[in-house]
């Protein structure tokens, strides 16, 4: 089994498009309005074979916007990232050690959603 997509609860579906294409860099793979009041909308993180989904008019959208909490970006360089995104105008914590050499820092899109760039010396180069 293998996980493809995580929807992701947004108010407004064209700022949250260009919050995760333009400032996170994330493909933007689907935007398609199969129906009536229906749009679906399909972003990959850089490297990822996880996509999000978020979109109108479908039940899997209905929960709270900005309710989706803890998902996780693993980045091999975890300063490097941060800076990127920094530089890009996201709103990023600071990097915070958590032993063992895992270390974090948050950030949340336009809604509230939030997110956890995430390193970890064991997943990196060929492990990553």
């Amino acid at each position: 089994m293998k996980l493809e997509l995580v929807p992701i609860p947004v108010a407004d579906v064209d700022l949250a498009k260009a919050f995760y294409a333009d400032r996170l860099g994330f493909t933007a793979d689907v935007d398609v309005r199969p129906a009536d009041g229906v749009r679906v909308v399909q972003l990959t993180p850089p490297g990822s074979a996880c996509s999000i989904g978020f979109g109108t008019g479908l039940p899997v959208y209905e929960a709270p916007s900005g309710s989706v909490r803890g998902l996780h970006l693993v980045v091999a360089d975890i300063d490097a990232a941060r800076a990127e995104l920094v530089g890009r105008g996201v709103e990023v914590g600071e990097v915070t050690d958590v032993g063992g050499g895992v270390r974090y820092a948050g950030f949340a899109d336009p809604d509230g959603n939030g997110w956890t760039l995430q390193e970890m010396p064991w997943r990196t180069g060929d492990a990553f």
